[in-house]
C-alpha cells in the first residue's frame, strides 16, 4: 500500500506492474503530486515565458535595431495552466490504474502500521506500507501573516494575475525562480531573505554570480533582514484599479525597513505532511521528516518512505528514484538508494546546477580538499552567447583523487551537469576526467581546463 500518489507512488506502481503483488495507492489531491500541477512544470513554463522576453531584448544588441513587444499575461497564464494539465489528473490516474494498482481517492490516514483509513474504508497492507505523501509550504509564525491573502508556490506557479509589485519571503530556489519570472513579465519584485545569503544551500560563489543577473532584471534583494510583521495595506481611491484587490500588504523588517507590495509570496521552505502518519509513532528527524534508512528507505520493518517526506531531498527526480528503489525491494531485490550524487538545479537565468559536497561541508568532514574555479563566460561559447558573469567550482578529494562536488552558474547548467553526476557517483579518477574530450564550442567545454587543474593538484 502506498500513501500518496505523487511521483514516488507512480514509480512504485510502474515498478510493481506484473510482479504478482497488489498495490493500493491513496491520494488526497491529484495523481502526480506537486510537480506537474503546482511545482516544476508550471513554474518552469512561467520562467520560459519571461526568458523569451529577455531574449527578445537581447536581440536589440545581437541581431536587431528595433524589437517591440507587449506582455500578454492572459496568454502566459493560459499556457501555464495548460502545461499544468488544467489541474486534471484523469490521464495520469488512468495510467496508474493501467499498471494494475487500485487508486483510492481521499484523505488517507495511517491508523496503525498496516492500516490506512480513507473515507471510512480501511485498507490493510499484507506486505508493506509506503509513506510517500510529500511536503507542503512551510508558513512561518509571523505576526499578521494570517490577515493577508498571501501566495505560496501553488498560487505563484499557476497565477491568474500579474501583480504590479510582488514581495517574496525567502531567497531559496522557489523564491528566486518565481521572482525572476514575475520581474521579467513586468512586476516590481523584492526578495527578502532573513539569512546572511540567498541560496544558502549552495556554494557562496553561486549566489554571488547570480545576484547581478537578478538585479539587472530589476529585482531588489534584501539580505540578512528578518521579516517581523505583515499587515494589510490601506488602499486609497487613487490607487490604480489593477492593484485594488483588497490584498495589498506591508512587510515590516527587523531593521525598520518597510516593503509594500500588491502581492506577497511566502517561499520559506517546505514541511513534511505528517498529519497522515504521525499518530502511529513512527520516528521523525529533528526537523520533523520521516526518518528512514537512507539506503533501504525503511522507517521500520515493513514501513518505507519515499520522496520529499523523507527530508533526503525535495526533488522530483529523487522521488521517482526512491519509488524505483522501493518497488525493487518489494519485489525481493536487494536494491539500495545511493544519495552520493543527487543533482540540484535552480532554473533561473543563468541556471545554477550542483551535485555532491560543497567545499565547506567537505572540509567539515575532514577531507583534504582541492578546488578549481573559473568563469564560463570567459570561453568562446560565453562570448558567442553574449553571457557575462558566471561561475564554475569543482571540489576534489586530494587523497582519493576524485571529484566530490561541483557547482555551475551558466546557461544550460542543468544539461552540463550529467557528466559530473556520473563522475561523482562512480568515483571516476580525476586523471580520467581530465582526459575527456569536450566538443568545441559547447558550454561544457569549460569543464576541461578545470578538471585538468584539479587532476594536477592531486597528482
Amino acid at each position: 500500500m502506498c500513501l500518496g500518489g505523487g511521483v514516488a507512488g507512480e514509480a512504485i506502481a510502474v515498478g510493481l506492474h506484473d510482479s504478482g503483488l497488489t498495490l493500493a495507492v491513496v491520494e488526497r489531491e491529484l495523481v502526480g503530486g506537486e510537480c506537474p500541477y503546482w511545482g516544476c512544470v508550471p513554474s518552469k513554463t512561467l520562467l520560459r515565458s519571461g526568458e523569451t522576453l529577455s531574449e527578445a531584448d537581447r536581440a536589440r544588441l545581437l541581431a536587431a535595431s528595433r524589437v517591440e513587444w507587449t506582455v500578454d499575461f492572459p496568454k502566459v497564464s493560459k499556457r501555464v495552466l495548460w502545461m499544468a494539465r488544467n489541474l486534471d489528473d484523469s490521464r495520469p490516474a488512468a495510467a496508474m490504474e493501467a499498471t494494475g494498482a487500485k487508486l483510492g481517492r481521499g484523505e488517507g490516514k495511517l491508523t496503525d502500521l498496516r492500516t490506512v483509513e480513507v473515507r471510512g474504508e480501511q485498507l490493510i497492507a499484507r506486505r508493506a506500507v509506503v509513506i510517500a505523501n510529500g511536503s507542503t509550504a512551510a508558513i512561518p509564525p509571523i505576526p499578521g501573516l494570517d490577515t493577508v491573502e498571501f501566495w505560496t508556490n501553488r498560487q505563484a506557479a499557476i497565477p491568474s494575475e500579474l501583480p504590479a509589485s510582488l514581495a517574496i519571503l525567502g531567497g531559496g530556489a522557489i523564491g528566486l525562480e518565481m521572482g525572476q519570472a514575475f520581474a521579467r513579465l513586468g512586476s516590481k519584485v523584492t526578495v527578502i531573505e532573513a539569512g546572511p545569503t540567498f541560496l544558502g544551500l549552495e556554494e557562496p560563489e553561486a549566489g554571488a554570480a547570480l545576484r547581478p543577473h537578478l538585479e539587472a532584471d530589476g529585482i531588489t534583494l534584501t539580505i540578512g533582514d528578518l521579516c517581523v510583521a505583515v499587515e494589510k495595506q490601506s488602499i486609497g481611491p487613487l490607487r490604480p484599479a489593477s492593484s485594488r484587490r483588497g490584498s495589498a500588504v506591508v512587510v515590516h523588517l527587523k531593521s525598520g525597513a518597510v516593503v509594500s507590495a500588491d502581492r506577497l509570496l511566502v517561499a520559506t521552505g517546505r514541511r513534511p505532511n505528517v498529519e497522515a502518519w504521525r499518530a502511529t509513532g513512527i520516528a521523525q528527524t529533528e526537523r520533523g521528516w520521516l526518518k528512514v534508512d537512507p539506503a533501504t528507505l525503511e522507517a521500520r520493518a515493513g514501513i518505507f518512505g519515499a520522496g520529499d517526506v523523507t527530508g533526503l531531498g525535495g526533488f522530483t527526480h529523487l522521488a521517482y528514484y526512491h519509488g524505483q528503489v522501493v518497488a525493487r525491494r518489494l519485489r525481493g531485490m536487494d536494491a539500495r538508494a545511493d544519495h552520493t550524487a543527487v543533482p540540484r538545479v535552480t532554473f533561473t537565468d543563468p541556471e545554477i546546477a550542483s551535485v555532491g559536497l560543497s567545499e565547506a561541508f567537505a572540509r567539515g568532514r575532514g577531507i583534504d580538499v582541492v578546488v578549481a574555479r573559473t568563469d564560463p563566460a570567459e570561453t568562446a561559447r560565453g562570448y558567442i552567447h553574449d553571457f557575462h558573469g558566471g561561475a564554475l567550482k569543482l571540489v576534489g578529494d586530494r587523497k582519493r583523487g576524485v571529484l566530490i562536488g561541483a557547482t555551475l552558474v551558466t546557461p544550460r547548467a542543468g544539461e552540463i551537469l550529467g557528466e559530473l553526476v556520473l563522475a561523482i557517483k562512480l568515483g571516476t579518477p580525476l586523471k580520467t576526467l581530465a582526459d575527456v574530450i569536450h566538443p568545441f564550442p559547447a558550454f561544457n567545454r569549460v569543464l576541461g581546463a578545470s578538471l585538468e587543474e584539479l587532476a594536477a593538484k592531486v597528482a
